[in-house]
């Protein structure tokens, strides 16, 4: 392992290390263009030339490898006069749109000028004109005027998505970037380029002229799209709500962890995020009177949901009572269900396997077919070796009628197709609704209390392969909705039962007491990348 010196300040690396991912370990900035540690080296933009002990000539950072003993200096005169110069070139045909691109306040062009170039232009020639807001798919737009050539358009639908859509074409200062013949910009991951260009010749169709960065608030946070459990950041915006439409949430983009999704995310879970400000948000409880909706306050609400399920157990008893939870639910949420319905009421049909009439298809490099953030954890919080099956009683022929359905979230019609719902529905006497957004199962329901969408809320998600990962508050719940775990500790204090959580840490910490697979996990220890439930060692609380 060689060890180097950079800017005076040495480091040991592995062998193979470049300059550049030296620097990086250092925190040392070395600008870059065509350089992504996520794809191959291209060596083509010259934005990160270094001056290098012994060795006459500058060298590109980003594909001269460390030797033993190297000495390399990143803020040499002769190392910013060559960037000063190399960003010089790149500007001599690039519009100056940035009052109107989308890219301004995050564009690396902007930046390394005011930190790496600040020169006169000598350019007096006439700027080549290049195609303007060229739709290349569903999602992305291409300004070819912008484009600086970087390249890592062209290697990530050649080297991550595997699709082949871009290329470079055209020689010399003719040189642009355009789709092959007969291709469409359309793969699964194709929002991916935009995050990766660095200027703003890649554009997001959704995000274009909705609201200017600076604006924006980002909070870390887990996709609620698939079983993968993709680490994002959700950018909302609060300090202008008449921009985007009047939509919180404007945009997710993913947060790098290694041992889930490095550097990407699929489309569908990047644009997924539109039910959280949709006109189809559950914002106020209702109850259905005479086959109309009325508004209730929540606690009117409360108090009808508990009266309705003390009724169904002094009249029929516990087996009257079903409960359907989710695993788009946190871990937080599924943990009070547990407690409340099956530890102090003592119910024991309790579930939240239903059988998808219209299953998903997942593909070989994030997307999982399983299209729920949390069934891991669900799986380990709610189910035991004799425990209720609810496909059972879905499929069940008799006429026996229950009491009480309790559904959180969960959206019958469309996992079993109206008529199966509705017949299923029919066995209950009365059926109360918890969720975020109305669909045709909440229209069924009898009594509809609002519940937070996993932005407006805080807790924990359990991927497939058991990384338990954190998902933070961006924006406030909308109207009377609560996370669930409130709404249930709500329910629970209006029958007598002392539910007093303050939030989901609190909750966390005595689900990971009660719950063999959680034992020894610390909220306050998840950290921004999770922790496996398999390896608790990691998590010992000293």
């Amino acid at each position: 392992m060689p060890t180097l010196t950079i800017n005076q300040k040495s480091i040991t690396v592995p062998d193979g290390t470049t300059i550049i991912q030296a620097a990086d370990k250092l925190d040392i900035e070395i600008p870059r263009y065509c350089y992504h540690p996520g794809l191959s080296i291209a060596g083509s933009c010259r934005m990160c030339l270094v001056e290098v002990e012994r060795i006459p000539k500058l060298q590109p950072a980003c594909n001269t490898r460390v030797s033993e003993g190297m000495v390399v200096h990143t803020n040499t005169e002769k190392v910013k006069e060559a960037v000063s110069g190399v960003l010089e070139f790149l500007l001599i045909n690039h519009p100056l749109d940035c009052p109107v691109c989308d890219q301004a306040g995050e564009c690396y062009l902007q930046e390394y000028y005011m930190k790496f170039g600040l020169y006169e232009s000598r350019m007096d020639e006439n700027k080549i004109k290049r195609h303007k807001a060229e739709v290349i798919g569903p999602h992305v737009i291409l300004d070819t005027e912008r484009c600086i050539l970087c390249s890592r358009c062209v290697r990530f639908v050649n080297e991550v998505s595997h699709s082949h859509e871009i290329g470079i074409f055209n020689r010399g200062s003719q040189s642009e970037i355009g789709l092959l013949p007969g291709k469409v910009l359309d793969n699964n991951y194709s929002g991916n380029v935009v995050d990766i260009c660095p200027v703003g010749a890649l554009t997001d169709r959704g995000f274009r002229f909705q609201c200017r960065v600076w604006y924006l608030s980002e909070t870390n946070s887990i996709c609620p799209g698939c079983s993968r459990g993709c680490n994002i950041s959700i950018h909302s915006n609060r300090q202008r709500p008449h921009h985007a439409e009047g939509r919180r949430v404007v945009r997710l983009k993913p947060r790098f962890n290694a041992e889930v999704n490095h550097w990407w995310i699929c489309d569908e879970g990047r644009y997924g995020y539109k039910f959280i400000d949709d006109p189809s948000r559950i914002s106020l409880a209702r109850v259905k009177e005479k086959g109309e909706f009325l508004v209730l306050t929540l606690d009117q609400a409360i108090g009808r949901a508990g009266q309705k399920l003390k009724e169904a157990l002094e009249r029929a008893g516990r087996d009257s009572v079903v409960v359907i939870a989710s695993p788009q639910l946190a871990n937080e949420d599924l943990f009070v269900i547990r407690k409340f319905w099956g530890e102090d009421l003592g119910l024991s049909q309790i579930d939240f396997r239903i059988p998808n009439q219209n299953p998903a298809r997942g593909d070989d490099f994030l997307l999982r077919a399983d299209r729920n953030p949390n069934t891991r954890g669900a799986e380990a919080i709610l189910l035991d070796e004799n425990g209720f099956d609810l496909t059972q009683l879905l499929r069940r022929e008799d006429s026996r009628k229950f009491q009480l359905l309790c559904l959180f979230g969960q959206d019958l019609t469309k996992k079993l197709g109206v008529p199966w719902a509705e017949k299923f529905l029919q066995q209950f006497e009365y059926v109360i609704y918890v969720g975020s957004n109305e669909n045709e199962t909440s229209a069924l329901s009898h009594l509809i209390l609002p519940s937070a969408t996993y932005a407006e809320t805080e807790g924990t998600f359990t991927n497939f392969e058991g990384r338990v990962q954190k998902i933070d508050q961006a924006v406030e719940p909308l109207g009377d909705s609560l996370p669930t775990w409130e709404t249930v500790s709500k329910l629970a204090r209006a029958l007598g039962y002392g539910y007093d959580y303050d939030n989901a840490e609190e909750i966390f910490g005595e689900l990971a007491e009660r719950v063999v697979e959680f034992q020894n996990l610390a909220y306050e220890k998840i950290g921004d990348s999770g922790v496996e439930i398999t390896d608790v060692s990691k998590m010992q609380v000293k």
